[in-house]
């Protein structure tokens, strides 16, 4: 079931990034001989005002082939380049064929914002607001209280909770690093500023989350007693000593009853099917709080509310794209933190069933946010400028539009032809990364 709603979704997500280039195409006097849903041989077709509409038999993505688009000029006897066929692609203005290459990645984005209209009007968005502030804490004594609203985190502007749990994931608080907000209490803003607070814990160095069935471990760090011991991300904790862990719940109910005081553990771990032991003595480590939560749940707003939260809700996608791409750059993600399609079909999936139990509604409204998290990041990825893709293609039309000429075809040609080869190769790579991961 999840492939085949993985296939919906995805197709959806192509065809509307297709359409955008279409309908513009249209609106521009270009030709568009074929669009078309999937790859490979037609299936069925009808070709209606010139235009032939086909269903191919490989049912993942489409195009959308215009006239000319990418033909080599014709010559005359002169060897100069002749005037591009009326209807072509090239015929157009820059600015004509920067808008439709344009909107394919716009059309992802008006997507995703029709799909955030609907999410929002359902079960509403995420306020900022903090829920609870610990006692004693610096952000106390700074004067943070519940009930105040975030506007602005460490010089970020905030609108939704997830603003500054993304912040969190892409950043690291620091003990002599100050924490800056802006909230808004009784209609009136109010700075914020505190550091955070250091305490001092036993740790064994690894991750791990309340919703998994067993005790997973979600990364171990470089460097801890269980990394020394040659545990890795994907192993299940089966045991601690003689208490039996069944879960991951059990693994948090352990540690609970049992807080570590640099006292040895003895630890068995499962992988593959095949149980190991670890000795390790956890070390003692300092851990920074920030002492204060917020909220992440969803409140109904108004109509206009769901119109402005909406867009909201693109933006916020659209940046923290942007933002994990630089993320990339800088070391803080690597090649093996992406996702292709194998993994995002194993998170579709898991969104569905894990989603089921809570009905027919709530299953809807967590595919229709994978469309907004995914059409936003397909809009993104697009506006690259990579030759192979259409942020590469509006590269050229920059170009020719400084130049107030055309690079020579062939150079265009050689040039995608290199990014699609380099792209195919890192698309090889996560999928066997993705493949590896599932069969952990």
């Amino acid at each position: 079931m999840k492939w085949i709603i993985a296939l919906l979704i995805f197709s959806l997500l192509v065809l509307f990034h297709e359409y955008g280039h279409f309908l513009l195409a249209k609106l521009n006097g270009v030709d568009v001989e074929e669009f078309s849903l999937g790859f490979g041989p037609r299936l069925l077709s009808v070709v209606h005002n010139g235009t032939r509409y086909s269903v191919k038999a490989l049912l993942f993505g489409g195009s959308c082939k215009m006239k000319g688009m990418l033909d080599d000029p014709e010559e005359d006897a002169f060897g100069h380049p002749k005037k591009p066929e009326d209807g072509s692609f090239q015929s157009a203005s820059v600015g004509r064929r920067a808008a439709i290459i344009f909107a394919g990645p716009l059309f992802n984005f008006i997507l995703a914002f029709i799909c955030a209209v609907i999410v929002i009007s359902v079960v509403g968005y995420d306020p900022a607001e903090i829920l609870y502030v610990a006692e004693g804490s610096s952000a106390e004594a700074a004067g943070l209280k519940a009930g105040d609203l975030v506007t602005r985190f460490n010089g970020d502007a905030v609108e939704i909770g997830r603003d500054i749990s993304t912040w969190e994931i892409l950043n690291d608080y620091s003990a002599d690093k100050e924490i800056r907000m802006t909230v808004q209490r009784d209609g009136q803003k109010q700075e914020i500023a505190f550091y955070p607070d250091v305490a001092k814990r036993y740790m064994m160095g690894i991750t791990y989350s309340l919703t998994n069935e067993t005790a997973l471990i979600e990364s171990v760090q470089s460097g801890s007693p269980l990394a020394e011991a040659g545990a890795r991300a994907g192993d299940v904790i089966a045991a601690i000593g003689d208490t039996q862990i069944g879960s991951s719940q059990d693994l948090n109910d352990y540690f609970r009853d049992h807080p570590m005081d640099g006292s040895p553990l003895k630890l068995k771990l499962q992988r593959n099917g095949e149980v190991f032991e670890a000795d390790i003595t956890p070390t003692e480590r300092e851990e920074l709080r920030i002492g204060f939560s917020y909220n992440l749940g969803r409140v109904k707003t108004s109509a206009p509310g769901a119109i402005r939260y909406s867009l909201v809700e693109v933006r916020y996608w659209i940046a923290t794209t942007v933002r994990s791409l630089g993320a990339l750059f800088t070391g803080r993600f690597t090649v093996n933190d992406l996702s292709g399609p194998v993994g995002i079909v194993d998170i579709v999936g898991t969104t569905y069933e894990e989603s089921k139990d809570e009905g027919p509604l709530m299953t809807w409204m967590n595919m229709i946010n994978l469309i907004i998290l995914l059409s936003a990041n397909l809009g993104v990825m697009n506006l690259l400028p990579i030759p192979a893709l259409d942020g590469g293609r509006l590269l050229f039309l920059l170009i020719e539009a400084v130049r107030g000429k055309p690079l020579e075809q062939k150079y265009e040609l050689a040039a995608q032809s290199v990014a699609a080869v380099l792209l195919m190769i890192l698309m090889v790579y996560v999928m066997y990364h993705d493949v590896t991961n599932l069969l952990r």
